[in-house]
């Protein structure tokens, strides 16, 4: 593999490389992860890499300009060139004679990475085994570490997703058809009207984020359309939803649920002033709710790894149509060192690979900055909090928040007109427009109903 990116100059071969995500460390020998470095970085610098070129870069660049092998050879005197570390010019001239031309350039890369991902799979089930062995913690969380580690493995196999761009054609014909009859089979529906008619539902292998500042009411909505997605209004037939939630506990979530269904204030039923006939509702409802196909995780600490291991696990066991994350700032980082907004960069990112590993929407919650509060006006999704790859990521942003007066003058504050009103924005929509339009909140019920006007009055 390495001879066959000298002789093609480290062009088209090593672009090959490149897509199948290949690593220094996918080659055993270490003057061989060296040597790929090198032409990576040269790669990099849209720099001819021909044998040449590669022993000159070896040559004047020593030890330290490489992090990783810093690390690895902190044992190697001060100043050791990298050519000098591999073995000299003759190492490169051992490989380029291995080969003459780089027509089975492909066969070698699959037998490089397949031998990488073996390699890496030795190395865990032995970590694995050592760690069985001294284990004094719950099972549970030891099962979701060897997930975890599985899965980082895992996700470095070749996925080959291309397709001839007749089957896109194909498919998209399809659905502007049952746009056009009026059905929509492949959005999960909300069954809240403006957001249904401007949406098409919620997509699988979307990541939809729901964001707004707090007490504006984003968890009661995320667990409303949970709830009409897994008790349709007018159907018997529920689709499967899962529920994280790292804020609150599942009994609580259940509490909040149950009292908004069936319409009774959650402070009086625990003040104890409720009449023999909500506590019948109640009854009826949670009949209903322990029918309705949810499935709830309130572990807490979760990082991407563990949150995807969890969900992949319960998609292989029920027909899970949606997803909901309260929120993504509560996931944590896998790498505690690096700057949290790089740790939600990461996190961003592994939401998204989620929704497109298991094809289903993801409605994840998030928090906004204090900036739209600050400045009186309505969010922006520049508001997001803490990094902007959240707003590249998703394929819907959803940013709710009270409607507010039209009055610009900066000297009078900007006020929400009523409180049993929110206004939902659709900031963000790649296969559609964008807008507004409210929502009517039942402050009592942590409840939100479509909008009419009468429920203004």
């Amino acid at each position: 593999m390495l001879a066959a990116c000298l002789l093609d100059g480290g062009q088209d071969v090593l672009t090959l490389c490149m897509e199948a995500r290949l690593r220094p460390d996918a080659f055993y020998k270490p003057a061989h992860q060296v040597i790929f470095q090198v032409l990576v970085d040269l790669y990099t610098n849209n720099t001819l890499a021909d044998e040449v070129v590669v022993v000159d870069h070896l040559a004047s660049h020593n030890v330290e300009s490489i992090r990783w092998l810093k690390e690895k050879q902190r044992m190697t005197p001060p100043g050791t060139t990298l050519l000098d570390l591999i073995g000299g010019p003759s190492t490169i001239l051992e490989i380029i004679n291995r080969v003459e031309t780089t027509t089975h350039a492909r066969y070698w890369l699959q037998i490089v990475r397949d031998k990488w991902i073996l390699r890496r799979l030795i190395d865990t089930s032995r970590n694995i085994v050592e760690q069985a062995h001294s284990n004094q913690g719950e099972l549970n969380h030891f099962i979701d570490s060897v997930e975890q580690q599985i899965l980082a493995i895992n996700e470095d196999r070749i996925q080959d997703s291309a397709q001839k761009f007749e089957v896109a054609v194909d498919q998209a014909a399809n659905l502007i058809n049952l746009m056009l009859q009026g059905r929509n089979e492949s959005g999960v529906m909300t069954h809240y009207r403006d957001l249904d008619d401007r949406t098409f539902g919620l997509h699988p292998g979307q990541m939809i984020v729901l964001a707004a500042r707090p007490s504006m009411g984003k968890t009661s909505f995320a667990l409303n359309i949970a709830e009409n997605v897994a008790l349709p209004p007018g159907s018997r037939d529920g689709n499967g939803v899962l529920v994280f939630s790292l804020e609150m506990p599942s009994e609580q979530l259940a509490m909040r649920m149950l009292c908004g269904r069936a319409k009774v204030n959650l402070k009086k039923v625990r003040d104890r002033m409720i009449s023999k006939d909500q506590v019948r509702e109640l009854t009826r409802v949670g009949g209903e709710l322990k029918r309705a196909p949810i499935w709830v995780d309130d572990s807490s600490g979760l990082n991407i790894l563990e949150l995807r291991a969890k969900a992949r696990r319960m998609s292989q066991q029920h027909p899970i149509r949606l997803i909901v994350i309260d929120y993504l700032q509560l996931i944590s980082g896998i790498d505690a060192r690096v700057p949290r907004e790089q740790q939600i960069s990461e996190i961003s990112r592994g939401v998204k690979a989620l929704a497109k590993e298991l094809n289903v929407p993801v409605l994840v919650l998030s928090q906004l900055n204090r900036a739209s509060e600050k400045e009186n006006r309505m969010p922006r999704i520049s508001d997001l909090r803490e990094s902007g790859s959240i707003e590249q990521d998703a394929d819907m942003v959803f940013l709710l928040d009270s409607p507010r007066s039209n009055d610009k003058n900066p000297a009078n504050p900007v006020i929400p007109q009523a409180a049993h009103e929110r206004m939902l924005i659709i900031a963000k929509q790649r296969n559609g427009p964008t807008g507004d339009f409210k929502l009517t909140f039942i402050p009592d019920f942590t409840r939100f109903e479509n909008y009419t006007s009468q429920s203004s009055e």
